[in-house]
């Protein structure tokens, strides 16, 4: 077996190595067939009077962190259909651009070869022109810092910019924050869900801390809500949290329910789950359903309103008290 795996380790080092040069011998040959210009260059060329095109070639998901003021945007992926239709002239000098100066030296290239006589790549992209202290702009919706913070998720074309300000503005319920509710707590901060409501009369005890990773040793003792309230600030403070401290009940689900997006079922038995299926359903909000058992588990998305069963559709009785173990 450590025969296998050294054969492996050699093979994944020789493919590493045979990607890296490839990478370099790419870099070379570009920056021979493309004039490369710094970025120190690249401003004073655009703070004089002669006409300069400045062409950001990056997907809109990157121009969304930022570009420089007076660019051009093309998609490098759309440069061959349209560029000579935006450019028309091809003696007016154009500076392209990306994140770190690789994509545009292969977008300079590509022009020359269409008959641009003065085409540049900026060396270094928009990252060493940030790091050069020029001035970076946006037409973004977040702050500086959210920019930064949630720029994997910009970059996502799934969610994008748009996506990331539904994100802010959403609102999600987590009934429960134990076994289920702790980890999708957690990861709906991290992704900078703007408001989450929490409603758990638990307290913590020593036996949750194996699974439920919004309590610590410290906690023990203490309501659930407190200290999964106290751990999501820890990882995003910008995120409002919303508790209550008391059971879910069928005097209380509909009003509660009526305030938020989308409810999160993490409880831990079947009166609790088929209570928040029921308030879901005359509230008109989608519910995530989960349920887990040592190492099986289930979970669905319901919006029976919009779009197909609810859990009483699939499963119209609870099992008998007893059947299922907990």
């Amino acid at each position: 077996m450590g025969w296998v795996n050294s054969k492996i380790n050699e093979e994944k080092a020789g493919t590493l190595k045979t990607i890296k040069a490839f990478k370099d011998w790419f870099v070379i040959r570009a920056k021979k067939e493309a004039s490369e210009i710094s970025v120190e260059e690249t401003h004073r060329l655009l703070q004089g009077k002669e006409p300069v095109v400045l062409l950001d070639i990056r997907e809109k998901e990157e121009i969304a962190l930022g570009y420089i003021e007076g660019a051009t945007f093309l998609p490098q992926g759309l440069l061959s259909e349209k560029v000579e239709s935006l450019l028309p002239d091809k003696n007016v000098p154009v500076v392209v651009y990306c994140a770190g100066g690789i994509r545009s030296l292969a977008a300079a290239r590509f022009m020359k070869e269409r008959g641009y006589t003065h085409v540049f790549s900026m060396a270094k992209g928009i990252n060493g022109w940030e790091k050069g202290g020029y001035e970076v702009v946006s037409d973004s919706k977040l702050t500086p810092d959210q920019l930064t913070r949630y720029s994997r998720n910009l970059l996502l074309k799934d969610v994008g910019m748009e996506g990331q300000v539904q994100f802010l503005k959403a609102k999600v319920l987590l009934v429960g924050a134990g076994g289920l509710g702790c980890p999708a707590g957690l990861y709906l901060a991290a992704a900078g869900v703007g408001t989450i409501g929490i409603i758990d009369s638990d307290k913590v005890d020593l036996t949750n801390l194996q699974r439920q990773i919004l309590h610590g040793l410290a906690d023990v003792g203490r309501p659930k809500t407190e200290s999964a309230k106290e751990a999501i600030h820890r990882i995003n403070p910008d995120v409002k949290v919303v508790t209550y401290q008391e059971r879910l009940t069928s005097q209380n689900a509909l009003e509660i329910f009526q305030r938020y997006d989308l409810i999160i079922d993490g409880s831990d038995n079947f009166l609790t789950k088929y209570l928040v299926n029921d308030a879901a359903f005359f509230a008109e909000k989608p519910y995530i359903y989960g349920g887990v058992f040592q190492f099986e588990g289930q979970a669905g998305v319901f919006f029976p309103k919009e779009e197909g069963p609810c859990l009483r559709c699939l499963f119209p009785e609870p099992p008998p008290p007893g059947l299922v173990p907990s």
